[in-house]
């Protein structure tokens, strides 16, 4: 239930956190993403909440609550920063993606259960590349899938199996 700072070549910086649901506190981060600008925002599990931390561990706002409304997260589990500075979350248990602004704002989401196009069962994982576009770890389909920052399906690939590919 805290967060651990390394340098690239592995050094251990600094750490912050410790077991709660205060301001500051965690319970479950799963996810973690940073930006340009240091700041850190961490997706906890337990607490259906993402945090923002300066780079040095002092807690800035959160955002989330248990629910399945719009900006609500159940289980989020990932969470990424796009090049405008959006942050993106895995919603593993509304199987959804919800996309904030760098400040907590709702600004869409997009998924429902099941297993066609843009459909989830426990999105895990998340990234953004450089130009916008988000792929998220469909762990219940096994699977990885590819939308625009808006949330069009663009692409899908893997099977469940244990060939190369799959």
């Amino acid at each position: 239930n805290r967060v651990q700072r390394f340098t690239a070549m592995g050094s251990f910086t600094g750490a912050w956190g410790s077991y709660g649901s205060g301001t500051g506190e965690l319970s479950g981060p799963w996810g973690v993403a940073a930006t340009s600008s240091n700041a850190v925002y961490v997706c906890e599990y337990w607490n259906a909440r993402v945090q923002e931390f300066t780079g040095t561990g002092s807690p800035l706002r959160m955002w989330g609550q248990n629910g399945q409304g719009q900006g609500d997260l159940s289980y989020p589990k990932g969470c990424a920063v796009g090049p405008d500075g959006s942050v993106y979350v895995a919603d593993s248990a509304n199987n959804r993606v919800q996309k904030f602004a760098g400040d907590g704002t709702f600004l869409m989401a997009w998924g429902s259960p099941g297993g066609g196009p843009g459909e989830f069962m426990g999105p895990v994982g998340i990234t953004v590349d450089a130009g916008g576009n988000v792929y998220v770890t469909d762990t219940g389909n096994d699977r990885v899938e590819k939308f625009t920052s808006g949330g069009a399906f663009l692409a899908a690939w893997g099977t469940h199996g244990a060939g190369d590919g799959q």
